[in-house]
């Protein structure tokens, strides 16, 4: 069996280990055994059935959605750096969800539908900006930085003008967590990540011609900047649709690359991989901050930015130790 074979095959055997572990164990633990009984109705059928398949699901989905979407923005302007958590993406996810709360006084899919409204805006904020005959991925990943500092702020004068109980509302859409997964939101988020699995699919060859140099992208017959947009527009719409039903799980889409890119070794995007690696750190991370930190339940997102922050530091310690010996 081929590496690009195996692995695929052994995240996908990991990625079912931890949904029997998160369904499993926890204040009223269940037998491993006895896991498929209850998803059958059995015994334990409330918890497991209502309480942690839900959460469990959502973290494969939402980890499967940004780690494409950090694959794909990290390919395409060639940067490691070029991730929507990083960038300003999904904190405008935030953001539009925010003020839809605190502003609207809005719920539920309203609220979702306005995450999704400021990640699309703050990624054509930073596209306009960046703009030079095309899309400069320096300027991009500058501008974003910028971006996301602007946002977190506008954030910080959202909340501290807010009503406490509104606030505390607001509190999930700053720090990643699905705690609250529902069915219903759960089928809006596979319904709109299979239409944009769809929509890549013609465009995954075009991806990965563009790592090749524009110049020779364009020998090959791709348009290169219509080709740009449409992905960059398909990669915010991954990065939205996981942001909007749960907030900022920050760092998966920025490390999920990079590993899938580690395991298969190849320079190429593997988005598959990167999609089973980033449901795989999510779940992991769910089920650590749920059950290692005793009586304390700690949001998903704390646990991956614990993680992630640490690989970011490096990555920028060892860029300039690499411009530093140029």
């Amino acid at each position: 069996m081929t590496r690009q074979r195996a692995v695929p095959l052994a995240l996908v055997i990991a990625i079912l280990g931890l949904l029997v572990a998160s369904l499993a164990f926890g204040s009223f633990g269940t037998a491993p055994s006895n896991v498929i009984s209850a998803l059958q109705g059995g015994d334990d059928s409330f918890t497991v059935l209502r309480l942690r398949l839900p959460r469990a699901v959502l973290a494969v989905l939402v980890g499967a959605c940004l780690g494409v979407a950090g694959t794909i923005f990290q390919t395409l302007l060639g940067n490691a750096l070029a991730s929507p958590d990083v960038i300003g993406v999904a904190q405008g996810a935030s953001a539009g969800a925010v003020a839809a709360i605190l502003l609207g006084g809005l719920s539920g899919v309203a609220v979702s539908l306005s995450a999704f409204a400021g990640a699309v805006i703050v990624a054509a904020v930073i596209t306009a900006l960046s703009w030079r005959h095309g899309i400069a991925s320096y300027r991009f990943v500058l501008i974003g930085i910028g971006i996301a500092f602007v946002v977190q702020a506008a954030l910080g004068y959202l909340l501290t003008r807010a009503d406490v109980r509104d606030a505390q509302a607001a509190l999930v859409w700053l720090v990643g967590s699905i705690g609250t997964a529902r069915w219903d939101e759960i089928a809006v988020t596979a319904a709109l990540a299979a239409l944009l699995a769809v929509a890549l699919l013609p465009l995954s060859a075009q991806l990965r011609m563009l790592q090749l140099g524009d110049d020779t992208a364009t020998g090959l017959g791709v348009p290169v900047t219509r080709s740009r947009i449409l992905l960059l527009l398909v990669g915010v719409g991954f990065a939205a649709v996981a942001v909007a039903v749960a907030g900022p799980v920050l760092f998966v889409a920025f490390v999920a690359g990079p590993i899938a890119r580690r395991l298969t070794g190849s320079s190429h995007a593997a988005l598959v991989v990167s999609a089973l690696v980033g449901a795989a750190v999510v779940l992991a991370a769910d089920f650590l901050g749920q059950r290692a930190f005793a009586d304390v339940r700690v949001p998903v997102g704390v646990v991956t930015s614990l993680v992630g922050a640490p690989y970011l530091l490096w990555l920028l310690a060892r860029d300039n130790r690499s411009r530093g010996s140029a």
